[in-house]
C-alpha cells in the first residue's frame, strides 16, 4: 500500500494530527501476527481509558499473555471460547458443586465466596454443565441492574455476574421476574457474591433464599486434576510425581489458591525428562515471593542505587536493561534524596543520622508490633454506587484504643486541643472517618467533665464543613448514652434547634436521626420540625438533613410515631406542609408498612389513602406520587400479599376522580407493561367515571380480591 493510499486516522473534532508513522504501523501489525503484544489507540492513553478515535488492544494470535501475564477476564461481553476452554481444563470440582448444580436448576444461583479463590473458573464450569456443555455464556457487570435486566443476546445460554450493585434493591418480585425471563430464554445464571457477613443476613431476610457457600477445593485435589489434564501420559506423570515426592506436601501448603496450584503445575510440566529441581522449582513460584520481599528490603536498605534499580525493575520487568537503567536514574533524581536510609548531620560532614524523609523508613508490621495491634482480615465494605475492601487495624487488647484516649485526654491538656483542631479538618473525601471520630469525641465529652463537657462538640457542630458536623452528630447521640450529659445534651439541641444559624440545626437535625434519635424519638420530631424553615438557600442543606433524620427514624421503628406527625403537619400551612407531604413522598418508596396499613388491622389506613390521593391531585406532587404507586402495582404482580392492599388503594382512590387520580387510573390502564396489577380495576373505574355510572367497587380495606396480576 503507498503512503498516497492509506486512509487517514482521525481522532476527536480540534485533536491534534497523531504523531505516528504508517511505515511502523505496518511492521507492528507483522509483529502482532508473530505473537507480541500490540496497541493500537490514536491519542489514546491506554492507562487511565481516556481513548480518542478508534482503538484495539491485543496479546497476540493465541490470546494469552505474553510473558506469562494474566489472561483478561470479560466482566461484561461474551465469555470467550478461550476462557471457557481453559476453565474446563483440569477444573477440580469443590465439594459445593453439586449443591450448586441443583440449586442451579432453579435458573439463578447465588455463590458465595472470596475473590481470587477461584469461583469464576466454578461458575463457568456451572454455566457450562446446566446450559447442555454451551460455550454461549456471557458475564454482566456488577452495576446491572438485575430488577429489570432482560436477556438481550438469543444465543447465550448462561450468565456471569460479579456481585451486585449497591444502588439496586432486589427484592422478592425481582428474583422472581429474574427466574421467569431466564426460563424465557432458556438461560440460566451464576452471581458471585463475596462472603460478607451483613450481605448474607439481608439476603435471608430479603429474599427468602440461601446462597450456595464456595470452599476451594484442597490444593492436592487441584494439582492432581491439572496435571492429569496437562500431562496426559501416565507414565510421565508418575515420574514427574516420584521426583517430588519429598517436597510436594511442603509445596502443596493448604492455604495455595487454584491458580497458585496451577502456577505450579506449569512449572512442573516445563521441566525435561528428569522432572523439575524442587530447590530451582521454589525459587520461581510466585506464592512464595511475599515471604522474601521483608528480608530483600533490609538487604537494600543502605544502597539507594540497588533500591532505586528493585523498584523500576518491579514496575518494568522484562523491558529491555539499557530502558531499566535510564529510568533507575531518573527514579533517583526524583527522589531527591528520600531513598536514602541516612544523611548527613547538619554542621558535621562526619556524623550520620537517621534521613527522616526515608520512603521506606517503618514498615507497617513493624508498627503493628511497636504499638500491639493487627491487621484484621480484610472485608468488604459499600456504599450507594459501589463496594470496596477494607483491612482494618485493630488492637490485640480489647478497649485498648479507649483507655489510650482516656489517659492521653486526661493526662495532657494539649492533647484535646490537638485532637480536635485534627478531626475538624477531616477530609470531606473520607466518609468513613465520620463514626470513629464521632464515638471519640462523644466518648471525650464524660471524660472533660465540668461545664465544658460539650465546648469541642459545638465547635464542630457550628463548621462550614459537613464532615465535620457529622462528626458533631455522630458525637452527640454517644455523649446523650452518659446519664449524667443528657440533661445538657437535650438542652444544647432544643437552643440549637430553634435559635442557632443553619450549621447549628444542621447538626441538631442529624443527631435525631442517629443514636440519640434512637434513643428519644419523641423529642427527636419535635426538635426537626423547629429545625425546617423550608428550602431556599442554605436552608436546602438543612431541610435534606430533616427529610433523612425523619426517614432514619421511620426505619428505625418508630414508624407509628413519624406518621401521626406527618398526618398533624400536613394538615398545617406553610412549611409545616411542605415537610410532610415531601417525606412522605419520600417514604412511600418502601411500601411495606403503608401497605400493611391499607389491610383490615392497619391503625392508619385513612390517612394513607387521604395522604396518597392529595399528593396525587396536587400538581407539584403529582409526578412522584403516581410513579410511587405505579410501582406498587409492578410489586403487586410478583407479590401475592401485596395485592390486597394496593386493591384496597386503587379502589379508594377511584371514588374520588380528580385530576391527579384520574391520571394515574388512565396510566395504569394504558400501560403495556405485562407486570402489572391493577389494570382491571383503573379500566372498570374508568369506563364507570365516563358514563356517569357509580364506581362498581365498593372502598374497603383489603378486599382479598385474587384476579391474575397481568390481567
Amino acid at each position: 500500500m503507498s503512503p498516497d493510499e492509506r486512509p487517514a486516522i482521525e481522532g476527536p473534532p480540534g485533536a491534534p494530527e497523531p504523531d505516528l508513522d504508517l511505515d511502523d504501523l505496518e511492521e507492528e501489525f507483522a509483529a502482532w501476527r508473530a505473537g507480541r503484544p500490540f496497541i493500537y489507540a490514536p491519542n489514546g492513553n491506554i492507562n487511565t481509558g481516556s481513548v480518542f478515535g478508534g482503538q484495539r488492544v491485543e496479546n497476540g494470535a493465541n490470546g494469552a499473555a505474553p510473558g506469562g501475564g494474566e489472561r483478561v477476564e470479560a466482566q461484561d461481553g461474551p465469555i470467550s471460547t478461550s476462557e471457557v476452554l481453559a476453565a474446563r481444563t483440569g477444573f477440580a470440582e469443590p465439594d459445593c458443586f453439586p449443591e450448586a448444580l441443583r440449586t442451579l436448576g432453579t435458573r439463578l444461583l447465588f455463590l458465595v465466596g472470596e475473590p481470587g479463590t477461584g469461583r469464576r473458573t466454578t461458575g463457568i464450569n456451572l454455566l457450562f454443565e446446566s446450559s447442555g456443555n454451551s460455550m454461549a455464556l456471557r458475564a454482566l457487570d456488577s452495576d446491572s441492574d438485575l430488577s429489570s435486566w432482560r436477556p438481550t443476546h438469543s444465543e447465550a445460554r448462561g450468565y456471569l455476574v460479579h456481585g451486585l450493585s449497591p444502588a439496586v434493591r432486589l427484592g422478592p418480585a425481582a428474583v422472581a421476574k429474574l427466574r421467569q425471563r431466564l426460563e424465557e430464554a432458556e438461560a440460566v445464571m451464576v452471581v458471585l457474591l463475596p462472603h460478607d457477613a451483613d450481605l448474607l443476613r439481608g439476603m435471608a431476610r430479603d429474599l427468602d433464599l440461601s446462597p450456595v457457600r464456595y470452599t476451594p477445593p484442597s490444593p492436592r485435589a487441584v494439582f492432581d486434576a491439572r496435571l492429569e489434564a496437562v500431562v496426559p501420559d501416565a507414565g510421565r506423570r508418575r515420574a514427574l510425581l516420584a521426583r517430588l515426592e519429598a517436597d510436594l506436601d511442603e509445596l502443596l501448603a493448604p492455604e495455595l489458591m487454584p491458580a497458585q496450584v496451577a502456577e505450579l503445575v506449569d512449572e512442573v510440566s516445563r521441566a525435561g525428562d528428569e522432572g523439575p529441581d524442587p530447590a530451582d522449582l521454589g525459587q520461581r513460584l510466585s506464592f512464595l515471593a511475599g515471604t522474601e520481599v521483608p528480608d530483600l528490603l533490609e538487604e537494600l536498605r543502605g544502597d539507594p542505587d540497588a533500591l532505586a534499580f528493585l523498584l523500576v525493575t518491579s514496575v518494568l520487568e522484562g523491558l529491555d536493561h539499557r530502558i531499566v537503567q535510564d529510568e533507575t536514574e531518573r527514579l533517583l533524581g526524583l527522589a531527591d534524596g528520600r531513598l536514602d536510609a541516612v544523611r548527613r548531620a547538619d554542621g558535621d560532614g562526619e556524623a550520620l543520622q537517621p534521613n527522616p524523609r526515608f520512603v521506606l523508613r517503618r514498615s507497617l508490621d513493624e508498627l503493628l508490633a511497636t504499638i500491639r495491634a493487627e491487621c484484621a482480615p480484610g472485608g468488604t465494605r459499600r456504599t450507594a454506587s459501589y463496594a470496596y475492601l477494607v483491612e482494618p487495624i485493630r488492637f490485640k487488647r480489647h478497649r485498648q484504643a479507649e483507655a489510650v484516649l482516656r489517659y492521653v485526654w486526661r493526662q495532657y491538656g494539649q492533647v484535646s486541643g490537638l485532637l480536635t483542631e485534627w478531626i475538624n479538618k477531616a477530609p470531606a473525601a473520607e466518609p468513613d472517618l465520620a463514626l470513629p471520630m464521632g464515638r471519640v469525641v462523644g466518648m471525650a465529652a464524660g471524660w472533660s467533665g465540668a461545664r465544658r463537657a460539650l465546648t469541642h462538640i459545638r465547635m464542630l457542630a457550628k463548621s462550614e464543613h459537613a464532615q465535620s458536623r457529622t462528626i458533631a452528630a455522630y458525637a452527640l447521640g454517644i455523649a446523650a448514652q452518659d446519664p449524667i450529659l443528657v440533661g445538657e445534651v437535650k438542652h444544647r439541641l432544643s437552643s440549637w434547634s430553634s435559635n442557632g444559624g443553619w450549621q447549628l440545626r444542621w447538626t441538631a437535625a442529624g443527631a435525631c436521626g442517629g443514636a440519640f434519635g434512637a434513643a428519644w424519638p419523641e423529642f427527636s420530631l419535635s426538635l426537626l420540625r423547629r429545625c425546617f424553615r423550608g428550602k431556599e438557600g442554605e436552608e436546602n442543606a438543612v431541610a435534606a438533613m430533616v427529610i433523612w433524620s425523619l426517614g432514619s427514624l421511620f426505619a428505625g421503628g418508630s414508624q407509628a410515631a413519624v406518621f401521626r406527625k406527618l398526618v398533624q403537619w400536613a394538615d398545617r400551612p406553610g412549611h409545616d406542609t411542605e415537610l410532610a407531604f415531601t417525606t412522605f413522598l419520600g417514604l412511600l418508596r418502601d411500601p411495606s408498612w403503608f401497605l400493611q396499613q391499607l389491610g383490615p388491622d392497619g391503625e392508619f389506613g385513612d390517612h394513607v389513602i387521604s395522604l396518597v390521593r392529595r399528593s396525587l391531585n396536587d400538581p407539584s406532587r403529582s409526578a412522584d406520587a403516581g410513579r410511587t404507586v405505579l410501582d406498587w402495582c409492578r410489586q403487586a404482580a410478583w407479590e401475592e400479599p401485596l395485592r390486597a392492599p394496593v386493591e384496597a388503594l386503587l379502589i379508594a382512590l377511584a371514588q374520588e376522580m380528580r385530576p391527579g387520580v384520574f391520571g394515574l387510573l388512565t396510566a395504569i390502564d394504558r400501560s403495556d407493561d405485562p407486570d402489572l396489577f391493577g389494570r382491571h380495576i383503573a379500566h372498570r373505574a374508568l369506563e364507570a367515571w365516563r358514563r356517569g355510572e357509580p364506581q362498581p367497587f365498593q372502598p374497603t380495606p383489603a378486599s382479598g380480591g385474587h384476579d391474575d396480576p397481568r390481567h
